[in-house]
């Protein structure tokens, strides 16, 4: 939040907003009126050493060659990186793990029955592409597929996510012992063949449907943005909501002589052959489908009547891999701090690929290297950041955040103690400011959004964002509520990029930002994610390069120098009371739902309306939903909102903050962090975000209380509210003792 000059000290105290009063007044929360403006000349120094077209140069070069995990593109790529941290003035080093990474050997998909159809699972070179007819591409498939040879009836699932499942169910199919196909969309790729397996599926295919990502969306590749017929999404299918990283070393880092796990014991790889096709490939399989006719909802792009099957359509799926252990290259950069040496502030983005990469994730690395250049330029000025800066390049993001994961396990006593802030970023294009992560941390990001420029519109990246929320709300309703909101608000973090080892399992308070929303397109993890793709339809121009960089490098320089780092409790607990209350609402709609349901069952409404002719599962009676209590969390936000307004005084009228105090502040986070974990999944820590167990990259804010309620578990919600109160009570005591 930003408050002008105008407003009283008692205004700011009250509020509890706040927690800085002459600091605050001068727009750079943490710093004095002096030291702002000092910092704000620093900035603009920094913003001159940033250009577009080095960005797009460096784009241009490291998309240039097939760079994946243990390839000798990414070692080539990973040295380019080193030699620019080095030649802009940084110490630089490349540190090295051995992560398991799959390959495949052998790739078939066939429909055996009623007809025969032999899958391509090839994407073809474009004269457009200058990149697409490399040597050392990957192959089409999903990484951590288990090993398999079955043929089966094949079934379609829609998305493959649960609510799909209870249809099924209502329709009277089961899939146990079939052969599945599911569209990409609604959820992460790693939770259908997750759901799949659960069911009891012997395989899992995975296709992009037209409709979603094709010519439904617009014109396809090369003449336009979208996925073209033959154009398929590698990825990673490692179950990341168990834990991510080499699956083979859970907690610690993946050095040479690490104790490992056997591969076929470790918890997150799944046991059924997945793979994803294109709709070129999907087209015949789900043409020839029998079976009902596929609800309304269900249906794709492709030009025939969708059925669920089964029926006489079988397919045979068969996957093979080369499980070898290869090198994972991070790039480790630092400048030491001048007065705080042993305060880091972190900078991250993945270096590896699943092809060429130019969007995912070079993007984001030209940005980073570019602040990283920008940086240097500062320091041949004189200038030195009181705090250390360490800007990392990570490998192995796309097989499950592994080069990240191992480095964090790996110095994870030293990283608790010593990081102030790691702040990430991954692929990035033109359009709106994008935010999440720790919400003690908003006013840092949209003050500084504030001070940077649109490159289209000539308004700051803020009010673009803000007038965004506005235009894009619901209801004219919705609309006057967001024009009468006047602040910017962090998202939850989830999963799906480096910075989830940091915030979620070690506690380390994290962002992540970029910028999308007008960069179209099907390229995501196929071989046209390349320069030529980029450069017409992702950030012509490359501009939205230098405006990552000028956000995230305000960030990295104003932690650095913060007099008192910018830390505001006082948001993250009515965030978190945000979050309770609508739980607490989400359960009494559950139960008064539930209730209405069991009175039409009871009252045979459905008996009497259904389709006699029609084969369908009708409603079963389901539990009561109890009453919970959630007077534990409710009583611990109280002690919350006490200790960080009485916090929020103490810095107000203290100014400078001993590096002790600063320390506190940025260890505070890890106060939330359960001793435990998360049911069924002990890796991950933290009680307040998590991605979720059924949606993968998706957020799922109080996962403990909130998995337990969706799935009916009342006892173990009652026990997790208890566990999170206790540690929302822990970080209350904490912030109580820094003034102390």
């Amino acid at each position: 939040m930003n408050m002008t000059p105008t407003k009283t000290l008692s205004l700011i105290l009250s509020s509890g907003l706040l927690s800085i009063s002459a600091f605050a007044q001068q727009n750079i929360t943490g710093f004095s009126a002096a030291a702002a403006a000092k910092q704000k000349q620093i900035e603009q120094q920094f913003d001159a050493g940033l250009s577009a077209e080095r960005i797009g140069k460096n784009i241009k070069n490291m998309s240039a060659i097939p760079h994946h995990l243990g390839s000798p593109g990414s070692k080539a790529v990973a040295e380019n990186i080193m030699a620019q941290f080095k030649q802009y003035g940084w110490d630089a080093q490349i540190e090295t793990y051995q992560v398991l990474f799959p390959t495949p050997k052998t790739r078939v998909l066939e429909m055996t029955a009623p007809g025969v159809y032999q899958a391509l699972l090839k994407e073809p070179a474009l004269n457009e592409d200058g990149t697409s007819n490399q040597e050392g591409q990957l192959p089409t498939y999903n990484c951590w597929s288990a090993d398999g040879d079955v043929t089966a009836e094949l079934v379609f699932v829609n998305y493959g996510v649960p609510a799909d499942y209870e249809t099924l169910e209502k329709l009277g199919i089961d899939v146990k012992g079939k052969i599945v196909i599911a569209k990409y969309g609604r959820s992460w790729r790693g939770i259908k063949p997750k759901i799949a397996q659960e069911h009891g599926a012997l395989g899992c295919i995975i296709y992009s449907d037209p409709q979603d990502d094709g010519y439904g969306a617009g014109d396809v590749y090369p003449k336009g943005a979208f996925k073209n017929e033959y154009g398929v999404q590698r990825g990673s299918i490692m179950d990341m909501v168990i834990y991510p990283g080499d699956p083979l070393t859970p907690n610690i880092g993946s050095t040479a002589n690490a104790k490992r796990l056997d591969r076929l014991a470790a918890p997150n790889l799944l046991k059924i052959p997945v793979l994803p096709i294109s709709y070129h490939d999907a087209k015949p399989l789900l043409e020839a489908l029998g079976g009902p006719v596929a609800p309304a909802d269900w249906r794709g792009g492709l030009p025939f009547t969708y059925h669920v099957g089964p029926g006489k359509t079988k397919v045979h799926l068969k996957v093979d891999f080369n499980w070898n252990t290869v090198p994972a290259y991070n790039v480790i950069a630092k400048i030491k701090g001048s007065v705080y040496p042993d305060q880091w502030v972190l900078r991250g983005n993945h270096h590896d690929a699943w092809v060429n990469g130019a969007n995912d994730p070079v993007s984001g690395m030209a940005a980073e290297l570019e602040e990283a250049r920008a940086i240097g330029e500062l320091l041949k000025t004189g200038w030195k950041p009181k705090r250390t800066l360490v800007y990392c390049a990570w490998d192995g993001e796309e097989q499950g955040l592994m080069g990240s994961t191992e480095w964090v396990e790996d110095h994870a006593a030293e990283l608790q103690q010593k990081v102030v802030l790691y702040i990430n970023s991954d692929s990035n294009g033109r359009g709106f400011l994008g935010a999440e992560g720790s919400h003690a941390l908003e006013s840092l990001v949209f003050e500084a959004a504030k001070d940077v420029i649109d490159p289209q519109t000539g308004v700051s990246v803020f009010e673009r964002r803000r007038a965004a929320d506005i235009a894009v709300a619901a209801s004219p309703k919705a609309k006057q509520t967001a024009m009468l909101e006047k602040d910017l608000h962090l998202g939850a973090m989830g999963s799906g990029s480096d910075y989830s080892s940091f915030i979620q399992h070690l506690g380390i308070p994290a962002l992540n930002i970029g910028f999308g929303g007008e960069d179209p397109g099907g390229e995501y993890h196929s071989i046209y994610d390349s320069y030529d793709h980029y450069s017409r339809f992702k950030d012509p121009g490359f501009n939205y390069g230098v405006a990552l960089g000028k956000v995230n490098g305000r960030a990295v320089l104003r932690m650095a120098d913060a007099e008192q780092l910018p830390f505001n409790f006082a948001i993250l607990q009515k965030t978190i009371a945000g979050y309770v209350k609508e739980l607490s609402n989400t359960t009494d709609q559950m139960r008064e739902n539930t209730q209405i349901e069991n009175d039409v069952i009871n009252s045979k409404a459905y008996v009497l309306a259904a389709d006699p002719t029609e084969k369908q599962q009708l409603p079963k009676l389901k539990s009561a939903v109890p009453f919970i209590d959630f007077s534990p969390v409710q009583n611990a936000l109280a002690e919350l909102e006490n200790a960080s307004k009485t916090l929020n005084q103490w810095v107000a009228k203290t100014g400078t903050l001993s590096e002790k105090a600063n320390a506190s502040l940025y260890r505070a986070e890890q106060q939330l962090l359960s001793g435990t974990g998360l049911p069924r999944r002990p890796w991950f820590k933290h009680t307040i975000y998590a991605p979720g167990f059924y949606t993968g990259y998706g957020v799922k804010t109080m996962p403990g209380i909130r998995e337990a309620i969706e799935q009916k578990d009342w006892k173990e919600a009652q026990e997790q509210i208890q566990i999170a109160a206790a540690q929302m009570k822990q970080l209350a005591a904490h912030l109580l003792s820094i003034p102390q």
